[in-house]
C-alpha cells in the first residue's frame, strides 16, 4: 500500500486555484480518480481526503498503486506504507466521515439516516431546545464508538473532539439526481486492539461510507 501527500503545484496561477478549491464533491472525486485511472475498467483502490493546506490545495491518499500526474498539475510524494503496531499502542488520529446509520423501514427497504439531522428531528418533535454542538459531540462519538471495536480499536473518551458538521449536495451532471450528503470530523487519541484488522479495515480500507467522496480516510500517528 501507498501513503501519498498530492499538493498542487507552485506557480499555478491564482484562477486555478480558485477553479479547484470551488470544485464540488463529485469533481473533486473525478480529480482524483483521474491520478489513477490506468484503464478504463480499473475500479476504485484507494480512499482519500482533501484539504487546503496554509491555502494550498492538497490531497491525502491511501492506495494499493501509486499515484500518477500526467498532466503536470500535481506534486505526488507516495511513500511505502506499511504500519507495525502492536496491541495497547496509542495513536493520535484524524478521521473525516459520513456520519449515517441504515435501518429498514416499514416496508423493508434500506435508508440512511443523517445522525445529525436525525437528533435533531427527535428534539424538535418533544419541544426541546437544540444544541448543535452538544448533538455532533454525543452522537458523533456514540457513531464511532460503534464502530471502534470491528475496526480494531478503541477510543479515550476524554481525548474525542467531533465537529465540522457540514452538508453537501451535488450533481453528477445534468439531469442525474443530486447526491447528498453529510461529514463530521474527528480528533483525538486511540488506542490498538487488534492490530492486523485495525491496519487492514480501518486505515486501509476506511471507516464509514461516501469514501468515494472523500470520507473514511483515518490519519494516525504515534504518540
Amino acid at each position: 500500500m501507498f501513503l501519498s501527500k498530492i499538493r498542487l503545484r507552485r506557480g499555478i496561477s491564482p484562477r486555478d486555484i480558485i477553479k479547484i478549491t470551488g470544485m464540488n464533491g463529485y469533481r473533486m472525486h473525478q480529480v482524483v480518480w483521474n491520478l489513477f485511472a490506468d484503464n478504463p475498467d480499473r475500479q476504485r483502490d484507494f480512499i482519500y481526503r482533501y484539504e487546503t493546506v496554509g491555502g494550498w490545495p492538497t490531497f491525502y491518499t491511501v492506495s494499493a498503486r501509486e499515484p500518477l500526474d500526467s498532466g503536470g498539475v500535481w506534486d505526488v510524494l507516495p511513500k511505502e506504507y506499511k504500519p507495525k503496531l502492536r496491541s495497547g499502542q496509542h495513536l493520535e488520529f484524524t478521521l473525516r466521515a459520513n456520519p449515517i446509520r441504515s435501518r429498514r423501514d416499514e416496508n423493508g427497504k434500506q435508508k440512511r439516516h443523517d445522525i445529525v439531522m436525525e437528533a435533531k428531528l427527535k428534539l424538535k418533535e418533544k419541544g426541546d431546545d437544540i444544541n448543535l454542538p452538544k448533538i455532533v459531540q454525543e452522537h458523533g462519538y456514540r457513531w464511532l464508538e460503534e464502530r471502534s471495536v470491528v475496526h480494531g480499536f478503541s477510543i479515550l473518551a476524554k481525548t474525542i473532539r467531533v465537529d465540522g458538521y457540514r452538508q453537501y449536495k451535488f450533481f453528477k451532471g445534468k439531469g442525474k439526481k443530486p447526491i447528498a450528503l453529510s461529514t463530521l470530523d474527528f480528533n483525538g487519541i486511540l488506542r490498538v486492539t487488534e492490530p492486523d484488522i485495525f491496519i487492514e479495515k480501518c486505515l486501509f480500507s476506511g471507516i464509514g461510507p461516501a469514501k468515494a467522496f472523500g470520507c473514511g480516510l483515518m490519519l494516525v500517528r504515534r504518540i
